[in-house]
């Protein structure tokens, strides 16, 4: 679990919170909305995130920023309460392991895929079915590109790594030859 043991704590605690109104993808959405926020605007990031401000300051700033952007008092009261525990700056630790639990719940896996060259939608959606028939769930791709490969990917599903990189295709049969003479 990303994020250590704390943001996972948070998160969990959140989750059961959310689920318990059956409203977690909504949260989800909205803590989402929040982190591109911060990661968009150093000023408010600076604001919410430096704790040489003021708590109460803090607050006010979250406050006027839900009512901006809409955000459900479920949302604001944990980051209100964040700010209090002064977690806020573990902020997209905890969001990125709700985002686990939420995949979880909904029975999605994340497939954490590194490939030689950029891939089409069509790869792109059978690479997803193909791991799905393996896993038994729906499975999201977060893909990432190193030429480093020379051809072929590596898709990493949970503690489960499927190698079709060329690199290794070619070690493979370099290690056949050598047996085999």
């Amino acid at each position: 679990m990303r994020g250590g043991t704390a943001a996972h704590r948070y998160a969990k605690a959140l989750f059961g919170l959310a689920d318990d109104a059956h409203r977690h993808r909504e949260v989800r959405v909205e803590l989402g909305n929040l982190v591109t926020l911060f990661d968009d605007s150093r000023e408010l990031r600076d604001a919410l995130l430096t704790p040489l401000h003021p708590a109460t300051g803090r607050k006010a700033a979250l406050r006027a920023l839900s009512e901006r952007i809409s955000v459900s008092p479920l949302v604001q009261n944990f980051v209100s309460y964040l700010i209090d525990q002064r977690r806020l700056i573990d902020f997209s630790a905890i969001v990125a392991a709700y985002g686990e639990l939420a995949d979880d719940a909904e029975g999605m896996l994340t497939a954490e895929v590194i490939s030689a060259s950029p891939m089409d939608d069509r790869r792109k959606d059978r690479l997803r079915r193909a791991l799905s028939e393996r896993t038994g769930r729906e499975v999201r791709l977060e893909i990432e590109v190193d030429a480093a490969l020379i051809g072929g990917a590596i898709a990493k599903v949970g503690d489960i790594v499927f190698d079709g990189s060329l690199r290794t295709q070619l070690g493979q049969l370099r290690a056949n030859l050598t047996k085999g003479s």
